[in-house]
């Protein structure tokens, strides 16, 4: 794990106890550090292993005079939840674990991080960029949004780059992360929710390159020129920008051409992107489970011709026009979800639309209404808790129904 000494003798309170934050707690108490951990989950509470330095307490419920922060889960809505206003009666920091990783660099071997973050293609473009690293020798981790929590994996040795998603809930929780390497992909309106209306959302992503040092190359909204054939992974015109974005980056890092090249070709893609799962008489069947909103959706619709579109699940607005220039590439609409009616009305004009509600139902009708030269997309445009537990789920049991086939 990443400890350091910085955080010796200091206390913090962490706010939540799943993946992230349990690897947080260990490596504050490795470093010597005294925990107040919560969860209003007792089974995550439980799961910790008893120190001495470590107790349970509500943070909303103490005193958090002389705390050195208050580490939250990137899900905590900062906006709305106590737990802001509470530590700033105290003076006391509210911060991710990204800012522990960013405070314990200076004791990790030489190393560079580079920091992707964007509405879109983030996932995509921080594994490309690792896997080209890979590929070279280069020692590297993926962490931040993807992968395991940061601070629970080995430190790289000298030379090595840390690659790092990183949502704008990450980056609100970060005031120090200087990565030699920026990228924005992207930004188009998403998380409303959580941000004073789309300047507050973009405001945030640009923090990014705000905690730059002068001299650190800070790539913005790459616009790709690229010749794709030989990158099977990486079809359709949104993982062009995704591939020029980690050329970049690699170019930064003093990769040589033929190092990225090789890196493209043997990209294997992300599960749940774009994923082939298997063609069927004919049929290709693509997993794109983690496309939850409309503008995510609509390159996989673009790449795409004859398409049997398969949508739904808890929508995250009340339109698709992100996707109405592709249209004319689906076949048949088959809705299922929370939202599946809503968004079978807005279709209902433009295509052929057949109200399934569960997925199984889905991929059943499309696959008995699919031909030779079709693809059966699954690419929601909504996210998956209506009926899932993730985006990874739904995307399991699509892959599990269409191997059953």
């Amino acid at each position: 794990m990443i400890t350091s000494t910085a955080f010796r003798g200091k206390r913090y309170a962490v706010l939540g106890l799943a993946r992230s934050g349990r690897a947080t707690v260990d490596a504050l108490l490795t470093s010597g550090a005294e925990v107040v951990a919560w969860d209003s989950n007792e089974d995550a509470r439980e799961a910790l292993v008893r120190n001495a330095e470590l107790s349970f307490a509500d943070p909303l419920e103490t005193d958090l005079t002389g705390f050195a922060g208050v580490v939250v889960s990137p899900g905590v809505p900062l906006n709305r939840h106590p737990i802001a206003a509470h530590a700033a009666k105290f003076g006391v920091p509210v911060i991710g674990d990204i800012e522990l990783f960013a405070q314990g660099r200076a004791e990790l071997p030489p190393h560079k991080v580079v920091g992707i973050t964007g509405t879109n293609g983030k996932s995509t473009t921080t594994a490309l960029v690792h896997h080209i690293l890979q590929s070279s020798g280069v020692p590297t981790m993926m962490g931040g949004n993807i992968g395991l929590p940061i601070l629970g994996q080995e430190p790289l040795p000298t030379g090595g780059v840390y690659v790092l998603e990183l949502s704008s809930y990450q980056i609100d929780l970060t005031f120090s992360l200087d990565c030699d390497v920026a990228v924005l992909l992207n930004i188009t309106p998403d998380h409303l929710d959580r941000y004073d209306g789309f300047d507050g959302y973009a405001a945030s992503k640009a923090r990014l390159f705000a905690m730059q040092s002068t001299g650190h190359p800070a790539i913005r909204g790459t616009t790709p020129t690229l010749d794709q054939f030989n990158w099977a992974a990486l079809q359709g015109p949104h993982n062009a920008q995704n591939a020029a974005a980690a050329i970049a980056v690699c170019k930064a890092l003093g990769l040589t051409e033929a190092q990225i090249e090789t890196g493209l070709q043997t990209y294997p893609g992300l599960p749940h992107r774009m994923e082939r799962i298997r063609e069927r008489d004919g049929v290709l069947y693509v997993n794109d489970s983690k496309a939850t909103n409309a503008t995510s959706t609509a390159p996989a619709l673009a790449a795409y011709s004859q398409i049997l579109w398969i949508l739904g699940g808890q929508a995250k607005s009340d339109d698709l026009d992100a996707c109405a220039p592709y249209f004319d590439h689906v076949k048949t609409a088959f809705a299922i979800g929370r939202d599946g009616p809503m968004l079978a009305n807005i279709l209902r004009d433009q295509m052929p639309v057949v109200h399934c509600v569960t997925l199984d139902v889905a991929v059943h009708r499309a696959s008995m209404a699919a031909h030779p030269g079709d693809t059966v997309l699954l690419s929601p445009a909504c996210a998956s808790f209506d009926q899932f537990t993730d985006f990874e789920a739904r995307g399991d049991a699509f892959r599990a129904l269409v191997e059953a086939l």
